[in-house]
Parts: structure tokens; sequence; C-alpha cells
């Protein structure tokens, strides 16, 4: 097929929401080992607002970075030896994107096959684009990881992210119990109506305290905690004896200091260490595509945004904290 354009997001600088703009990018035919996607929802996640300004684990190229790990939609094409997708089959996009140039925030895109896997038929697009990397996340931290097992109780802090709404749902797929953390009454109400056991509203409560307390004095088997910082420290002392701390995020970029409560094991955790495996991405995706085919998994969509020109505005809405789950915009 010949070349073709697309409307891209692209950033020539280091900064806020503004340094987003959109540009037509020629997409090529693809290659040897490529799928070309039209892309038809984007999935917003907090590693894309670090990396647009300069604080993710690694750095943009500049000028003209592109921007985005998960986006939902369609095959157009397929390039020479792909034999797992054909024209039409839906996919999301996610394992092994490098943003500055593979960046998804576009109408169409051309990726590796291997960064590409099957939606269910079954699936829109706006939920597709929803739960590939929060669920693949939540299952390779708590699962193949820390090692949760059913009846074991899970403390997920920052619980109303994406990833904490999809931590709640895989806790409870595999019959454990999941306590989280907010700081607000109202999202309180909402993670309770997806599936958490107890809700701990941090900034009233005592987090490890009533943790201690909702587990019978014994505390969590794990703790799922997406913001370090000094908060690290107390907040093992909500953990079981010899139970697991998994850290998969840096909200608070202070310095973090290990709890003394020991013996206790402190895990880090980055989804691209089991996505880029095809092992990796192939009980990922088995796990996550179950969950979505039997509505076991149902990621909240906070927002959905139509046009890419609004994909500032769905930045700003990230960045306020003040949304439910995940942001979506439709090219």
């Amino acid at each position: 097929m010949p070349s073709t354009t697309s409307r891209t997001v692209l950033f020539h600088e280091l900064g806020g929401p503004d340094v987003l703009k959109i540009e037509e990018v020629e997409v090529p035919a693809p290659g040897p080992g490529e799928v070309l996607v039209r892309v038809e929802a984007l999935g917003l996640n907090r590693a894309e607002a670090l990396f647009r300004a300069g604080t993710y684990y690694y750095q943009p190229t500049l000028p003209g970075s592109r921007l985005g790990y998960e986006a939902s939609g369609t095959v157009e094409a397929v390039g020479e030896g792909v034999i797992a997708f054909a024209v039409g089959d839906p996919v999301t996009t996610g394992p092994g994107i490098e943003m500055s140039a593979q960046g998804v925030y576009a109408e169409r895109v051309v990726l590796p096959e291997t960064a590409v896997v099957p939606r269910p038929e079954t699936v829109d697009a706006v939920t597709g684009a929803a739960a590939w990397l929060t669920y693949t996340t939540a299952y390779g931290a708590l699962l193949e990881t820390a090692g949760l097992k059913p009846g074991d109780h899970v403390l997920i802090t920052g619980a109303s992210s994406g990833v904490g709404t999809a931590a709640i749902q895989v806790a409870r797929r595999i019959g454990a119990v999941p306590l989280a953390t907010t700081r607000s009454e109202t999202k309180k109400r909402r993670l309770l109506e997806i599936g958490a056991e107890h809700v701990i509203v941090s900034d009233d409560e005592d987090v490890p305290k009533e943790a201690r307390r909702l587990t019978g004095g014994r505390g969590a088997e794990v703790i799922f905690d997406a913001i370090g910082g000094p908060g690290f420290r107390p907040l093992g002392e909500a953990l079981a004896q010899g139970g697991a701390m998994l850290v998969y995020g840096w909200l608070d970029q202070r310095p973090a200091v290990l709890p003394w409560n020991w013996p206790l094991t402190v895990h880090t955790y980055a989804n691209a260490a089991l996505t880029s495996t095809p092992a990796g991405r192939r009980r990922s995706t088995a796990f996550l595509n179950a969950g979505l085919r039997d509505g076991g998994f149902r990621p909240p969509v906070a927002e959905v945004f139509e046009g890419l020109d609004r994909i500032g505005d769905a930045h700003r809405l990230m960045e306020s904290n003040a949304h439910f789950g995940k942001i979506v915009v439709k090219p």
C-alpha cells in the first residue's frame, strides 16, 4: 500500500500540556514484521505526562517526539511475515513501545507486531484503550511478582488511578481481599462500587492503623504502592510479618526510606519487564482478555474526549487528579 499521512501529536520541547501540537506525519506502508493500526481510542497514562515533562525514567528525543503507549483500533495492513494479525482484526497496543519514535497519539500508527495484542471482538474500542496497561500491570505486579494468593489482603494506595482500580478487580478475580486508599470521600464510594472490600480515606484516617484493624491485627500480605516518598516507611507498618511491599510508581519523588518492621520483601515493578517477552505477553494478554470477555474486568472511564485537538485538555484533567479511572481520547 502507498504511504499516507496521519494527524499526530508531537512535542518539540519539555513542558506542560500546552507543548503538545497536532501535525500531519507521513505513515509508511508496514514493513516486514510490522502492523498498521487505525486508531479508534487512546488511553492516557500518568507515564505520558511525566514523559512530556521530562521526568519519566527515560527522556524524549527532541524535537519531534511522539507520545503515548496505549491505543485501541483495527488492523489496516500488515507487513511481510506477519501471521498473528490480519486486516480487520481488533487490537490494542502497548508492549515494548518507545514513545519518542512509536507513540500512538495519532490517527494511524505503524508498529512492530510485538507491540500489538488482540482485542476481543466483544470489547469496544474505548474499553480496550482503558484496559491493557492497567490490568497487565496489576496482573504482573500482584500475581507474578508479589505472589498474591486467594484469601490474602492487599493494600492498594492511590486506588482511584487506572492501575489502582484494575488492581482491585484483579485481586477480586483470584479471591484476594482488596483494601484501597484514597484522599477523597467521593472516590471512596466509587471504589466500593467497583469491588474494594474497604476504603481508607488517608486525609482523615491513619492508614497503617486502619489496615491492621481491618485485617484483625495481622496486616496486609501485600502492599501495592504507586506513591513512594517519605510515606513509604510508615506504610510498612500496615504489612503482615514476612509480607511484600511492591512499588510501581513514584508520584512522590522525594527519597523513600525502607520500613524497619522486618522480615519483609520490597519489590519494584516495571511492566515492560513482563510484556517485552513473548511468554509474558502471552500470559498477561490471556489473563486480561479472559476478564474482559466475561465482564470481570470493567475499567472505569472518567471521561472520553472527542478529537486529537482535545489532547491538551485531557492531559490537564489527568494532572488535576480530579478524575476517577481512565481518561480516553477518540482521534
